[in-house]
C-alpha cells in the first residue's frame, strides 16, 4: 500500500476503532493493525529524547482479577511516554533505565500514589528521589476518607446492635464534599456532625487534613500536619490510629506535592481515557496491543510515514 494510504488509514484510526476501519475500507484486521503497529513504532523513534521535569506514575486495570499495567506520563503536556505490564518495581524500573543520565537528573518531581513498588524504583534511580517523590491530595483523601468510612461501618453495627439507626444511610454523607451537596443534605448533615458519634469525630479530622494542602513552606506545612497526626493518633478511633501511621510514614512525600503544587491528576484524566479506549475497541487481547493503542491515542507521537511526515510539515 502507498504512504499517502497508510496515513489515510492512521487519519481514520484516530477517530475510530480498528473494526470499524477494517469494515469501512473493507480491509483484514491483521492488515489494519499492523499500521497501527508501524505507526507507533516510527512515532517512538522520532520522540525526541527531551527530559520530562514533572512525571506521573500509575496502573490501571486492563482485566479482571487485579491485572494492572504501570503507566508513565508528562504531566505537563499530558502526553504518555512509558507503558509496561504489572505494577511491580521491575515495570517502573525499565523506564528508569531507557532514560538518560541527564533526563533523570532533569525529574523535578515524581507524583504517585503510596504504592511501595513504585517508591522503591523511584529512589534507586533517581538523584536525591526523597525530595522530589509527591503522593498527591487525591490519594491521600482517597485513604483518610476510608478510614472514616471504616469508622463509621464499626459504629453503625455497634448502634443497630441496639436499636438505633442513626448512621443508616449515611454512608455517602461523611464521604461528600459540604459544596456539592443539596439545602437538604446539609440540613440533615448539620445534625449529625455535631453529635457525639465517632463517626462524626472522624470526619471532622478527615476535615481538618483537607485544609493542609495551601502550604508555601515546607516548615510550617510540617507543623500542621505534625499537629493533625497528634490528634488522629490520639483519637482512639482504631481506622483513624492506623491512617495516621501511614501517613506519618508518608510525609516526606506528601510535604513535596504541597511545596512542589505536585499532582496526579493528569495521570488520573489519561486513566479516564484509557478506560475510554477499552470500552471503544470492546477490549484487548494481550497488553502489548492495549499499550500500543495508548501510545497511538494518547503519546503525542509523530505516526505518519517519513515521506507524508515531510510532506505534511512544507505545506504547514
Amino acid at each position: 500500500m502507498t504512504y499517502e494510504f497508510e496515513a489515510l488509514v492512521i487519519d481514520l484510526l484516530r477517530e475510530s476503532t480498528i473494526s470499524s476501519v477494517c469494515r469501512l475500507l473493507q480491509m483484514s484486521w491483521p492488515a489494519v493493525a499492523g499500521i497501527m503497529d508501524r505507526a507507533v513504532a516510527r512515532g517512538l523513534d522520532r520522540r525526541k529524547e527531551q527530559p520530562a521535569a514533572h512525571i506521573c506514575v500509575d496502573e490501571t486495570s486492563y482485566k479482571k482479577g487485579h491485572k494492572y499495567i504501570t503507566v508513565v506520563s508528562d504531566s505537563q503536556t499530558g502526553t504518555v511516554l512509558f507503558v509496561k505490564e504489572k505494577r511491580t518495581h521491575a515495570s517502573l524500573d525499565a523506564y528508569y533505565e531507557g532514560c538518560s543520565a541527564e533526563q533523570l537528573e532533569a525529574i523535578e518531581s515524581v507524583s504517585m500514589d503510596m504504592w511501595p513498588a513504585y517508591i522503591k524504583s523511584t529512589k534507586k534511580h533517581v538523584p536525591d528521589a526523597e525530595s522530589k517523590i509527591s503522593f498527591d491530595r487525591f490519594h491521600v483523601a482517597k485513604k483518610i476518607g476510608g478510614a472514616v468510612n471504616d469508622v463509621r461501618k464499626q459504629e453503625h453495627r455497634e448502634l443497630r446492635k441496639v436499636g438505633n439507626d442513626d448512621l443508616t444511610g449515611t454512608k455517602y454523607d461523611w464521604l461528600t464534599n459540604k459544596q456539592n451537596m443539596s439545602v437538604r443534605q446539609k440540613k440533615r448533615f448539620k445534625a449529625l456532625k455535631n453529635s457525639s458519634l465517632k463517626t462524626a469525630r472522624a470526619w471532622a479530622i478527615k476535615e481538618l487534613s483537607q485544609k493542609l494542602w495551601h502550604y508555601k513552606s515546607r516548615t510550617w506545612a510540617r507543623k500542621a500536619w505534625e499537629k493533625w497526626l497528634s490528634w488522629a493518633s490520639c483519637c482512639r478511633l482504631e481506622a483513624m490510629v492506623k491512617v495516621a501511621k501511614t501517613v506519618r510514614k508518608h510525609l516526606c512525600g506528601i510535604l513535596n506535592a504541597i511545596v512542589l503544587k505536585a499532582s496526579n491528576g493528569p495521570a488520573e484524566s489519561i486513566n479516564s481515557r484509557i478506560k475510554t479506549i477499552k470500552v471503544r475497541c470492546r477490549g484487548f487481547r494481550n497488553t502489548k496491543r492495549l499499550a500500543n493503542a495508548i501510545y497511538f491515542y494518547l503519546g503525542g507521537l509523530d505516526l505518519y510515514p517519513d515521506a507524508v511526515s515531510k510532506t505534511r510539515v512544507s505545506l504547514n
